[in-house]
């Protein structure tokens, strides 16, 4: 093969990556993330607020919230709502207890035909556990670090 041959292929396979290669609205992006977040944050709030309207102590308000998020995020990944939502809304559907417990909640219902033990049990934390094993790591880091800091 010549040159010019390998360079035309070349400009073919450059044009061809071009058409492929899905073109993304950082903008837009940003705006669906915010609008997303935004929801699952203003519902936190209300049911935060809900609490504070029954009496309820400032713990037990924020345990319930907690708590009903992390089984809203449940339901509605087991109702295959949650990965739409995360689609539209990208990183504003990871604030942090919903994506969380959509990271623990959607392998285990995707490995659950594979049994108790081989299937929930050993891919459960699949896509949870980097995230908790860097946050830990990075914790402790951090800790480290300040730590170092004060004797300094």
């Amino acid at each position: 093969m010549d040159k010019t041959q390998k360079m035309k292929q070349e400009k073919q396979y450059e044009t061809y990556v071009k058409q492929k290669t899905p073109v993304h609205n950082v903008w837009v992006n940003m705006g669906k993330a915010f609008v997303t977040g935004g929801i699952i944050c203003t519902a936190g709030q209300l049911i935060y607020n809900y609490c504070k309207l029954r009496d309820f102590s400032k713990d037990a308000c924020s345990g319930w919230t907690s708590l009903l998020l992390i089984l809203l995020s449940i339901i509605l990944t087991g109702m295959n709502v949650y990965p739409k939502i995360a689609k539209w809304g990208g990183a504003g559907a990871l604030v942090p207890i919903t994506g969380f417990a959509n990271s623990v909640a959607a392998p285990a219902i995707e490995y659950k035909k594979e049994g108790q033990v081989f299937g929930i049990g050993c891919k459960i934390f699949t896509i949870a556990g980097p995230v908790i094993l860097y946050g830990i790591f990075t914790t402790w880091v951090l800790g480290f670090l300040y730590w170092l800091w004060g004797i300094m």
